[in-house]
């Protein structure tokens, strides 16, 4: 495996990091991953699924988001996306990542994966214009955070208006991930909910860039974001010809079996009729550091694999048409 990092500039100046995993010279490449990771992490923590990757040919590519890891680079920084319309600047570093990826390697699918709130930045990326995708992996990606979100919205613009954006949340934050540990008592730490692996959560816990909480203008972007995701037009405006790998842990309390069953229902409801569903007997949030997360690893290969069968370039082209007929629902309100 090859490692390489770089930065490039978002729309505003913001300088990204992005990190790149490629396989070895004499491994013959077969497609490129994005990855977009999930709140209180960064990319950093995918360099073991990315190494997996790059041996069965696949190179891949992750920035750290706005506010998170070595983007944010100072502590201060860390749990906030942007004074103004965040969470469309973190989608719009996505699909500027995507073409740099194009610029460098013209002949080769990509698709994207994103876990947990990159689950939710990806759901975005495809209800928009995403022509040069080729498939979507959605990890643990949220539920439908219904009337809850909507108090979330009311409780974060009173918090970022009287004591500004930047303010650490610990309400909003116990709010979102409070009841996460219920399950799983007697609880060692507050992010058993993670894994059943104690030494990948003790690593989190370690981390200093991870379990930060978040600031009431995070809480702010992420939450109008999540309530946009699930209206109907946001499905509808997915190209039905996209391929959708959805998985969760069983006992995942940011999604879960039911609420990741719920999700797949409504893009074939909407007309998506390629969308698969694996559930992960006792498996929590993070699959890919789960004890059985070899599987896991396996299970997405044979997806890619299979899914690189079906015809690149055509596929891309039945998505440029479909993404040309429809509007362009990517900004939110």
């Amino acid at each position: 495996m090859v490692y390489n990092d770089f930065k490039f500039t978002g729309e505003d100046g913001q300088d990204i990091f992005t990190a790149n995993w490629s396989p070895a010279k004499n491994t013959k490449t077969k497609a490129v991953l994005q990855l977009a990771h999930g709140m209180a992490e960064h990319i950093g923590r995918y360099s073991r699924f990315a190494s997996f990757l790059t041996k069965h040919g696949y190179i891949v590519y992750g920035n750290d988001h706005r506010g998170a890891g070595k983007t944010a680079g100072v502590m201060e920084d860390v749990g906030f996306f942007a004074e103004n319309k965040g969470f469309q600047l973190v989608v719009q570093d996505l699909r500027q990542l995507t073409g740099i990826i194009r610029e460098n390697h013209p002949d080769l699918p990509v698709f994207l994966f994103g876990h947990s709130m990159g689950s939710l930045l990806v759901r975005e990326y495809i209800s928009g214009s995403c022509e040069s995708v080729h498939g979507a992996i959605l990890s643990g990606t949220p539920k439908n955070p219904g009337a809850m979100g909507k108090v979330g919205v009311v409780l974060a613009k009173m918090q970022s208006a009287f004591q500004g954006k930047r303010t650490r949340s610990r309400l909003l934050n116990k709010m979102t991930f409070g009841s996460f540990n219920a399950r799983f008592k007697p609880n060692r730490t507050d992010f058993d909910w993670l894994t059943r692996d104690n030494a990948e959560v003790d690593k989190y816990i370690d981390d200093p860039y991870c379990g930060v909480i978040h600031s009431a203008g995070f809480f702010l972007d992420l939450i109008r974001g999540s309530i946009e995701l699930f209206k109907p037009e946001k499905q509808e405006s997915t190209p039905s010809s996209l391929p959708l790998l959805l998985f969760s842990g069983e006992f995942d309390p940011v999604g879960g079996a039911g609420e990741i069953e719920k999700v797949a229902r409504t893009y074939r409801e909407s007309g998506s009729h390629d969308v698969s569903v694996k559930i992960y007997p006792e498996g929590r949030h993070e699959m890919l550091n789960e004890i059985n997360k070899e599987e896991v690893y396996t299970d997405i290969i044979t997806w890619l694999d299979d899914h690189l069968s079906n015809g690149h370039p055509d596929i891309i082209l039945q998505n440029r048409q479909e993404t040309a007929s429809k509007p362009d629902r990517s900004a939110l309100s």
